[in-house]
């Protein structure tokens, strides 16, 4: 099924026989500065990578935005178009900002009923189907939102304000209005850090967290908004480089089969599992690129990050071309599920269409930031 790369090195060029197959859609890539580096827009181009995440460092403008969309698209083979992705959350997780509009963070709107608001869910929808116009103007696919971590310790120095909140349902019920409304605005929607990040003292960025909470807390806090989720068909997750103890105690739940059984098992979801970004010291001080793959892969991840080293890139496609077809059936199917259901139209380029600015949005997030 997979293409195997055999004389030609990382980073040529190569015709590929079938793009939509070959080991690298597995892999998503970031990279430093506005424009994308010839190597990269060569693996692009050979079908050797999946998509492209997009940060505050890649942008400087709407149009430098926009052209450079529409030059990663522009290399995309025509059986494996191309996701660009974004950590478009609001608050202080939100890649695009002015002239772009700037939203609070989502537990302003888990906030909303507290603050007397009418129809706080309805507020959460519009949020969501205004995220993906401006997503979707830019010829971004994934938002790599929402967070469904329920703020459970207000001592976690990563979470805070990016969640709904602290009550679990609370959570769930705007998790549900928002994938919701994303998607049937055409953005696919990726929910946020399974099985749950919340109730950590360490940022993953820079350490491994530990939680020592069983199944039982588990299914009573951490796991209810990412059922909702499920059940409004989310298109993809995103798993935690955290250590659930009482579960697995020698790995982070990116690496660990038995959490991810969570998820694929307990909660039947079969659609894409991202690896939080592999560069995060978290994993990448502990385990080599080799292993990383093995690892998240023997778990149930389907897709790697590598947000910013071409280096890490070239040593995860260098593993992902070396393995055997099996460990990449079910990861490539459910990959070319989601560009069935999300990419946009090879003939589609990003427009302008309305802004940005855009001063229904901007009206809408200046009510939202008095209103609680």
């Amino acid at each position: 099924m997979a293409f195997r790369p055999s004389t030609e090195h990382v980073g040529n060029a190569v015709p590929p026989r079938s793009a939509r197959w070959q080991p690298g859609q597995a892999l998503f890539a970031g990279f430093e500065g506005t424009a994308c580096p010839a190597p990269l827009l060569d693996l692009i181009a050979a079908g050797r990578i999946g998509g492209v995440v997009l940060f505050a460092r890649n942008v400087a403008s709407p149009r430098q935005v926009r052209e450079l969309v529409r030059t990663l698209r522009a290399h995309e083979p025509a059986d494996a178009p191309l996701i660009v992705a974004i950590d478009q959350e609001g608050g202080r997780v939100q890649r695009l900002r002015a002239p772009w509009t700037e939203w609070p963070p989502m537990r302003r709107l888990g906030e909303l009923a507290d603050a007397g608001a009418s129809a706080p869910l309805a507020a959460t929808a519009a949020v969501a189907r205004a995220l993906a116009v401006e997503l979707r103007e830019c010829g971004i696919a994934l938002d790599f939102a929402p967070v469904v971590d329920v703020d459970s310790n207000p001592a976690n120095p990563v979470i805070g304000d990016r969640s709904f909140g602290r009550d679990p349902q609370r959570v769930a019920a705007h998790a549900r209005a928002f994938v919701d409304a994303m998607q049937a605005s055409r953005v696919a929607c990726c929910a946020k850090h399974f099985p749950g990040h919340g109730d950590t003292t360490l940022d993953s960025h820079l350490a491994l967290p530990t939680i020592a909470h069983d199944l039982t807390r588990l299914l009573a806090v951490e796991l209810p908004p990412f059922a909702a989720a499920v059940e409004a068909g989310v298109a993809s997750i995103m798993s935690a480089h955290v250590v659930f103890e009482a579960i697995d105690p020698r790995r982070p739940a990116t690496f660990s089969p038995e959490v991810i059984a969570l998820l694929r098992e307990r909660l039947r979801f079969d659609g894409v599992l991202f690896s939080d970004d592999l560069e995060m010291k978290a994993v990448a001080d502990r385990w080599q690129p080799r292993e990383m793959v093995d690892l998240a892969l023997g778990a149930g991840v389907d897709v790697l990050l590598a947000c910013k080293s071409f280096a890490l890139v070239t040593e995860l496609l260098a593993r992902l071309e070396a393995l055997p077809d099996s460990r990449l059936e079910e990861p490539l199917r459910r990959i070319a599920a989601l560009k069935r259901r999300f990419a946009l139209p090879r003939d589609s380029e990003p427009t302008a269409a309305s802004g940005p600015p855009y001063p229904e949005h901007v009206a809408l997030a200046a009510r939202l930031a008095r209103s609680a």
